[in-house]
């Protein structure tokens, strides 16, 4: 017989990993509701309330905020598309795979893309910023990555806001890793443009990229001078669907917006601010028992994710036989390093459902007994008692 002839009963796993992470039931329930129309009336009150929603939780009063059908990589490229055109100067942060990710896509829209260079590990650095738009006369945008899931880094926009809009320029933020488990304040901060994804922190399957885009945003978008280069993700036409016009753009994926509802009403009923400091307190239990057991974190101490925890491999331990003797015999995925970080560290995901003592309990009993197999010799507890003793603090 062959195995797509079998239903498939996918096995249970932790996903402490960069995405997905594990999704909430609820989410999962409303998925599973009949399906409407895409301009069913029922069905455009749900579009309303993830609008209504996104805006509580993006921290703004944009009108265009909305999910975009695709992943956080949709986001990355909805961001870049609708803002640059050709001929247009762009200055991108790269401090990590993503800040690359974002640089290449603005050099596809035609821009010409001034990269500011950062140590991986390490947070955008506001000065190297405003010395790249000194030496250029007409910036358009400005990109950076809020939370680098490469590196686990946290780099701070509200600063480099101030800097890009004192050039006049548009600041595009990626949220992806940081959106629903560290505070995102869109209109506080200055943001023009700042898309997630779903399957991260607000604890919805992978599918769709929330987006906000400010008015002056909207305004270079209604100005600019050659259609945007992408048709599917032009928001001035999602605008029209999103908005009271209704405007038939494409089929949007009904079950995933079902799901993306229910999710932001899970946020929304915990609270934001009670959501960041749980993932604060579960990060820094984790740190701890991972310090405990002679692991060195790869991030700067000061710039550290509450959402994913980057660290370092020792040396002489296998990245490929423990991650993968985590998921073959504890259930536990945790992912490996990008690009030039490739077999130097793991990157730990507690994001959204995930982010809870147990899941950090879990990790740390399991890696006390992986690490040995490795030659890596481990106190037994000692890892799980730290984390323990941090996470009871008050």
């Amino acid at each position: 017989m062959h195995s797509y002839q079998e239903e498939f009963h996918p096995p249970e796993r932790l996903l402490l990993g960069p995405g997905p992470s594990n999704v909430n039931p609820r989410v999962l329930k409303a998925m599973g509701a009949p399906l409407l129309g895409h301009l069913d009336p029922a069905f455009l009150r749900v579009m309303d309330d993830v609008k209504e929603m996104l805006r509580l939780v993006f921290q703004t009063g944009n009108i265009i905020t909305f999910p975009v059908s695709g992943t956080g990589s949709a986001g990355i490229e909805t961001a870049m598309v609708n803002v640059l055109e050709a001929g247009d100067t762009a200055v991108v942060g790269v401090n990590g795979y993503f800040g690359d990710r974002m640089a290449q896509i603005a050099e596809r829209c035609g821009a010409t893309v001034h990269r500011v260079e950062t140590e991986w590990g390490y947070p955008l650095d506001p000065a190297a910023v405003r010395a790249e738009l000194a030496k250029h006369p007409k910036v358009k945008a400005v990109g950076m990555i809020h939370a680098e899931t490469s590196t686990g880094v946290l780099s701070p926009v509200a600063e480099i806001a101030e800097i890009v809009h004192a050039h006049d320029a548009l600041l595009i933020v990626d949220a992806v890793t940081s959106l629903g488990g560290i505070e995102v304040a869109v209109d506080e901060w200055g943001v023009d443009i700042c898309y997630s994804g779903t399957q991260k922190c607000l604890g919805c399957p992978p599918g769709l990229a929330p987006v906000t885009m400010s008015p002056r945003a909207e305004e270079v978008l209604t100005t600019r001078k050659t259609p945007v280069q992408s048709w599917y993700l032009d928001l001035s036409l999602l605008r029209s669907y999103w908005s009271n016009t209704r405007a038939y753009h494409h089929t949007a994926p009904i079950s995933m917006i079902y799901g993306l509802r229910e999710g932001l009403r899970v946020v929304l009923e915990e609270g934001l601010e009670a959501r960041y400091q749980r993932h604060a307190r579960n990060a820094a239990g984790l740190r701890a028992g991972l310090e405990a057991l002679g692991l060195r974190l790869f991030a700067q101490e000061d710039a550290r994710l509450n959402t994913l925890t980057s660290v370092r491999i020792p040396e002489g331990v296998s990245d490929t036989n423990v991650r993968g003797t985590l998921l073959k015999e504890h259930g536990i995925e945790i992912g490996g390093g990008l690009g030039p970080v490739a077999g130097k560290a793991w990157r730990i995901g507690l994001m959204g459902e995930n982010s809870k003592p147990a899941a950090v309990l879990t990790l740390l009993s399991a890696l006390e007994k992986i690490l040995p197999q490795e030659g890596y010799e481990v106190a037994q507890g000692q890892g799980v008692g730290a984390a323990e003793q941090k996470l009871g603090e008050p």
